[in-house]
């Protein structure tokens, strides 16, 4: 592969900048692939500034990929050139442990190589979106719908798949009362996709000044969780609760609204513990749960349910030049809903 431009952190202070690389030659099971988009997640941010621990640098961020097979490995069967594809959280795992072997990658009990900040099988550093190119082993390759826009698609292989894997692994679907707290890159498509699977939609937000977003975007109902009101009126009424926020809210006020054997699922990384009181748990047989991200065939599912239902996400095109000044944007909350950069920009 020719040298990839790309944007790095170069340490968890300094703003990104531009960085080249050298991508692995293609192998036989490799899918080469021309960037044409990567959105910008919550967690790029805490990564580039170190604010998990344990990051490594430099480092390319970028696990929202969107773009175009440009070549294939002599072995290769899943893709040709010229295929819309995408490239979500990770590029690896162990392929054999249990988990890998029921498709749940992302939970690999040896090893998930993520797509940036992680190790690959040859001890070599991966580097993400945030650049020109990208190789592939095909396995970990996702086919993007042709009827949907490529930067659109692009936050579909993160916040999208996200929100579809709790949704479907608790049984969003009509009859179901479903709540998204928190409508942002990620809540935004819980919404949309539990809307598109039948679901009676709400929207639990800080105000209401999202409200006519919320309709648009397929709510039937929203509330504002700083009015008391909220939660007297809501009491008992969820079957499922996802929890988008990355903050330590008041989790047993949340606890309250979910029916007998509802289920609470947190997408969100809270900043801090978090302490809740276990007598509403046992008393309606309430679960408080987290759900990361989907494995492979599982955000294949989302992608063609998402074809089918023509939902992509609602995004703000950015040039990389202007990757810092989003992440500052993300950290406000101003951007409806998803940054995505044009790596055409390079």
């Amino acid at each position: 592969m020719p040298n990839t431009k790309a944007f790095a952190a170069s340490d968890a202070k300094t703003p990104l900048a531009p960085f080249s690389f050298d991508r692995r030659a293609p192998g036989d099971y490799d899918v080469a692939i021309d960037i044409k988009f990567c959105g910008i997640c919550h967690t790029d941010i805490h990564q580039a500034r170190d604010e998990w621990g344990g990051s490594v640098y430099p480092m390319v961020p970028g696990h929202e990929i969107a773009g175009i097979v440009t070549s294939v490995g002599g072995k290769v069967t899943k893709f040709k050139p010229g295929q819309h594809v995408g490239v979500g959280c990770f590029v690896d795992s162990c392929r054999t442990c249990t988990e890998c072997r029921k498709g749940l990658e992302q939970y690999c009990a040896v090893e998930t190589v993520f797509t940036y900040n992680s190790k690959d099988k040859d001890g070599h550093n991966t580097y993400g979106g945030y650049s020109g190119k990208i190789v592939v082993d095909e396995n970990y390759v996702l086919r993007i719908p042709e009827n949907l826009p490529l930067d659109a698609s692009a936050p579909l292989l993160c916040a999208g798949i996200t929100l579809y894997s709790p949704l479907r692994h608790w049984g969003a679907g009509p009859g179901r009362k479903v709540a998204i707290i928190g409508l942002g890159g990620l809540g935004h498509m819980g919404v949309k996709l539990a809307h598109a699977m039948g679901a009676e939609v709400t929207v639990l937000s800080q105000s209401l000044k999202k409200l006519g977003d919320g309709k648009r975007l397929g709510a039937d109902h929203f509330y504002a969780t700083s009015d008391p009101e909220t939660f007297t009126t809501l009491k008992g009424h969820f079957d499922l609760i996802v929890n988008t926020v990355p903050a330590a809210n008041e989790w047993d006020r949340f606890v309250g609204l979910l029916a007998t054997d509802g289920a609470l699922v947190m997408v969100g990384v809270p900043d801090e513990p978090v302490a809740v009181n276990g007598f509403p748990l046992i008393t309606k047989r309430r679960t408080i749960a987290g759900s990361m991200i989907g494995g492979i065939a599982e955000t294949q599912e989302m992608l063609d349910f998402c074809g089918r239902h023509n939902i992509a996400s609602d995004v703000e095109v950015i040039p990389m030049q202007q990757v810092n000044e989003a992440f500052e944007r993300v950290l406000k909350g101003d951007v409806r809903y998803r940054f995505v950069i044009d790596c055409g920009t390079l």
